[in-house]
């Protein structure tokens, strides 16, 4: 008996028990030296701030007669980690939205699925409350960019330098009107 009870001791004093505790988004935890959240906020916050101050986007929006719209394209991750550029485009596409600086249009398959349920209300809606064709908003500016890294390493040190660089080009005239970069550089311990 005694055996069963210092066997079940053992095993359980050997368990790992995991723990979880609910933080403030806002808390910028990094455990592993990779990308994450809290560098796509940042990344996020510098990039409208060099927006909204970039005098050749300004120069751009006072010569349109209406606040320019935007429509995102592709950002690429072109780092060797795994990083959801989704997810950093939202956040983009939400700090544009927030500054006021400029509307945003669906990109991609937002806008189809919108289409779709055009033709469905054709089919099934009143006419008098239909969405009509032919009146959605144009893009006068579409934003592009990719998601660089490089990595140093001696010994089980590390140095990641991430480098997001993003533009707005002119539909109309294939110009780029914006232009902006950020870095986050990382030394990571063992």
């Amino acid at each position: 008996m005694t055996r069963l009870l210092l066997l079940s001791l053992m095993l359980f004093s050997s368990c790992n028990y995991r723990s979880v505790s609910r933080i403030s988004p806002n808390d910028r935890v990094d455990l592993s030296g990779r990308w994450n959240d809290a560098d796509s906020d940042m990344v996020a916050e510098k990039m409208i701030e060099q927006l909204v101050t970039s005098q050749q986007f300004l120069d751009y929006a006072r010569k349109s007669q209406d606040k320019p719209v935007i429509i995102t394209g592709m950002i690429y991750n072109k780092t060797s980690e795994h990083i959801d550029a989704n997810n950093f485009v939202k956040k983009i596409e939400y700090a544009i939205f927030q500054s006021g600086v400029a509307d945003l249009v669906e990109s991609g398959e937002f806008r189809d699925k919108l289409r779709v349920e055009r033709v469905n209300q054709s089919d099934f809606s009143s006419a008098t409350t239909i969405s009509k064709w032919g009146d959605e908003t144009g893009a006068d500016l579409m934003l592009f960019g990719e998601m660089t890294s490089e990595t140093d390493v001696y010994r089980k040190d590390r140095v990641v330098n991430y480098v997001t660089t993003l533009f707005l080009t002119d539909m109309e005239t294939n110009t780029r009107v914006w232009y902006g970069q950020h870095e986050i550089k990382k030394y990571i311990r063992n």
